[in-house]
């Protein structure tokens, strides 16, 4: 696996991210120059953080380090396969394919949530200090 990932790094290195007219043209190296018809979103209230979609398309997803919960950092990380490996394994399915036109609305909604942090430790317990007799 880590050999594979650093195989597409060398390659997103390796191929130049301009055209021939000097200008970005946008055609991703490692979706092998196809730009994708929809976005990759993680329903934060819904994800529990099980970590399976970052495992398996660590370039397009993290996990966000205050609320504990995946986030997808790059539209273009990882293949349309990948990502779509990455949905299916999702326990509680809070990861969707969207149109691009979507975000812009489901992130003013995300910040509108009030989240609860995953993965805190439990609160300490008390201990109980006996008398030695």
């Amino acid at each position: 696996m880590a050999g594979e990932h650093s195989a597409g790094a060398e390659l997103a290195f390796a191929v130049p991210a301009a055209s021939q007219q000097g200008r970005a043209n946008g055609l991703e190296p490692l979706l092998g120059g196809a730009l994708r018809q929809q976005a990759v979103w993680v329903d934060e209230a819904v994800c529990i953080g099980c970590r399976y979609c970052a495992h398996v398309a660590a370039n397009t997803f993290a996990l966000e380090p205050h609320w504990g919960r995946s986030r997808a950092i790059r539209q273009d990380g990882d293949s349309t396969e990948r990502i779509q490996e990455a949905i299916d394994t999702c326990p509680v399915d809070c990861i969707h394919w969207v149109g691009y036109d979507d975000l812009p609305e489901l992130e003013r909604r995300l910040r509108q949530q009030e989240l609860q942090p995953l993965g805190l430790p439990a609160p300490a317990r008390v201990k109980r200090t006996l008398p030695r007799g």
